[in-house]
C-alpha cells in the first residue's frame, strides 16, 4: 500500500531539493539542468520507497511534460522568429531608428513605458519580449546600460500586460477559474498593480538620472548605426512583419499561428529586402544569424536567434515540468497546499497563504498556469469561509502566479526571457521591481484590509 506524505515530510523534501538547487546555482556556479535532473532521480527513489510502481512515476513525469507542449512549441518558434527578424533587417531597423531618440539617462523609464504599452495591446509577455524587448536590450547594450537593469525594466513592462490586458491568457484564466467577470477582475487588480507600477517607474527614473553616463560616447552610437546600414538594408518595409504580429495579437489570434505568420513574412522580407538566398535563410533559422562586422557591439546585438538557441531553454523547461509532474504524482503539491490552508487563523492569512502557494507551485513546477489553477481550486472554499469576495482570490493568483514565473530560472517564462534577452534570470531578478512589488503589496492589503472586498451579500 502506498504511503501518503505529511505536510512536514513534503515540506522537508521541497526544502532539500531547493537547497540543492540553490547551492548548485549560486555556489557551484553550474547550469540548472543537472541539479533538476538529479532531483527527478531523488524523487523517483522516494516514490519507490513509498511503494509507487515505476509506471505510476513515469506517468507523473509524462503528464508533467504534456502541460508544457504548447510553451515548448512557442519557444522554438520564437527562436526562429528572432533569427529571421535579424536576417531580414527588422531588428536592425528598429535599432537604427531607436538610436535617434535614445538617451542613457531615460532609457530605463522609456523601456518600461514602451513594453507596458505593447504588452497591454498584445496581452503577452512572450510577444513583447521577443519583439520590442530584443530591440530594447540591443539599444541598452549599445548605450552602456547594465544588462540586468535593462532586462528588469523590459520584463516589468512586458509582465504588466500579461497580468492586466483583457487579451492575456492568464488574465482570462485566473478570472475564469475563480468565476469572476473579466473586467471586474481587471479593475480589482488595480489596487496592487498601480502602486507597484508607479513605484517601479519612480525607481527606474531615479536610477536613470542619478547614474553617471559621462563616459558614454555618442560616437559609438554613430559607429553602430553606420555598421548596421552597411550590413543590412535599413527600411520601413522591414517593419511589416512585426506589424502583422502585433495586429494578429491584438485581434486575439492564437500565438502559434501568429508567430508562424511573423516567420513567413520575415522570410519574404529577407528574400526581397536583404537579398538573402533561401539556403542561407534556412541555415540562419537553424543556428541563428552569424555576422562578423568588426564592431563588437553590433555583433553582440545581432548574432542571436535560431531554433538551436532555444534548446537550452526547452531542455530546462522539460526537466522542470517532469519534476513538477513527479511531485504532483507523489502528492507533495497537494500536501503542501492543504497544509498551508489548515494553518489559516485570520483573513490576512488567507491572502498570504495564497501568495505563498502560488509562488511555491511556480518554484516546484515551473509552470505559470498550475500556479493559478492549483491554489485557485484549493483556496476558493477558504475565501468563501472568511467571507472574502472571489475577486480577491483571482487578483492574488495573478500577483503571485502570473508575475512570479519570470523570476524562476527553470520556469517557462524565466527560461524563455533569459534566452531571448541573453540575460540570466538571477541577473535581472533584483531589478524586476514590478514583479517583486505586486505580491508584497497584495499581502500588505490582505492584512490591512485596504482594497479587500467582502462578499456582496454582506453589503446589501
Amino acid at each position: 500500500m502506498k504511503k501518503q506524505l505529511s505536510f512536514l515530510q513534503s515540506l522537508s523534501i521541497i526544502v532539500l531539493i531547493l537547497a540543492f538547487i540553490f547551492v548548485s546555482l549560486f555556489i557551484l556556479k553550474v547550469e540548472p539542468h543537472i541539479p533538476l535532473l538529479m532531483s527527478v532521480v531523488l524523487l523517483s527513489l522516494i516514490g519507490a520507497a513509498l511503494k509507487y510502481k515505476w509506471a505510476e512515476l513515469e506517468n507523473g513525469i509524462i503528464d508533467g511534460i504534456k502541460l508544457g507542449i504548447k510553451p515548448i512549441l512557442i519557444l522554438g518558434l520564437i527562436g526562429l522568429l528572432i533569427a529571421i527578424w535579424m536576417a531580414s533587417g527588422t531588428i536592425p531597423t528598429i535599432l537604427s531608428y531607436g538610436f535617434n531618440w535614445v538617451s542613457p539617462s531615460y532609457f530605463l523609464i522609456s523601456a518600461l513605458l514602451i513594453t507596458v504599452i505593447v504588452s497591454t495591446f498584445t496581452g503577452s509577455t512572450f510577444t513583447t519580449v521577443s519583439t520590442v524587448g530584443v530591440a530594447l536590450i540591443g539599444i541598452g547594450t549599445a548605450v552602456g546600460v547594465h544588462p540586468g537593469l535593462a532586462a528588469g525594466a523590459i520584463v516589468s513592462g512586458a509582465a504588466f500586460g500579461d497580468k492586466m490586458s483583457p487579451l492575456s491568457d492568464t488574465t482570462n484564466f485566473a478570472s475564469g477559474i475563480v468565476g469572476v467577470k473579466l473586467f471586474e477582475h481587471i479593475r480589482h487588480m488595480l489596487w496592487t498593480t498601480l502602486p507597484s507600477l508607479l513605484i517601479t517607474a519612480i525607481i527606474f527614473f531615479v536610477i536613470g538620472i542619478r547614474t553617471d553616463y559621462s563616459a558614454f560616447q555618442y560616437d559609438d552610437i554613430v559607429a553602430v548605426k553606420s555598421v548596421l546600414s552597411e550590413q543590412f538594408t535599413i527600411s520601413l518595409w522591414a517593419l511589416v512583419s512585426p506589424l502583422l504580429v502585433l495586429i494578429l495579437s491584438v485581434r486575439r489570434v492564437d500565438v502559434i499561428p501568429t508567430l508562424i505568420v511573423g516567420i513567413l513574412s520575415g522570410l519574404v522580407t529577407a528574400l526581397l529586402l536583404q537579398q538573402q538566398s533561401l539556403p542561407q535563410l534556412f541555415t540562419i533559422l537553424q543556428g541563428g544569424l552569424k555576422v562578423e562586422s568588426g564592431n563588437q557591439i553590433v555583433d553582440t546585438i545581432v548574432n542571436r536567434g535560431g531554433l538551436q538557441s532555444m534548446m537550452w531553454s526547452i531542455s530546462l523547461v522539460m526537466i522542470a515540468l517532469a519534476l513538477g509532474g513527479l511531485m504532483r504524482e507523489l502528492g507533495i503539491v497537494k500536501s503542501i497546499l492543504e497544509g498551508l490552508a489548515s494553518n489559516i487563523r485570520r483573513s490576512g492569512d488567507v491572502v498570504l497563504s495564497t501568495v505563498l502557494s502560488s509562488i511555491g507551485v511556480n518554484v516546484i513546477t515551473g509552470e505559470q498556469y498550475l500556479s493559478i489553477l492549483l491554489p485557485g481550486q484549493t483556496f476558493k472554499p477558504l475565501y468563501e469561509k472568511w467571507q472574502l469576495a472571489p475577486k480577491n482570490l483571482s487578483r492574488t493568483l495573478e500577483d503571485a502566479g502570473t508575475l512570479v514565473n519570470p523570476l524562476i530560472p527553470w520556469g517557462v517564462s524565466g527560461a524563455f526571457i533569459a534566452q531571448t534577452l541573453g540575460v540570466p534570470v538571477i541577473d535581472y531578478l533584483p531589478y524586476a521591481f514590478f514583479l517583486l512589488l505586486c505580491p508584497l503589496i497584495s499581502v500588505i492589503l490582505g492584512y490591512t484590509g485596504i482594497g479587500i472586498s467582502k462578499e456582496e451579500s454582506l453589503n446589501r
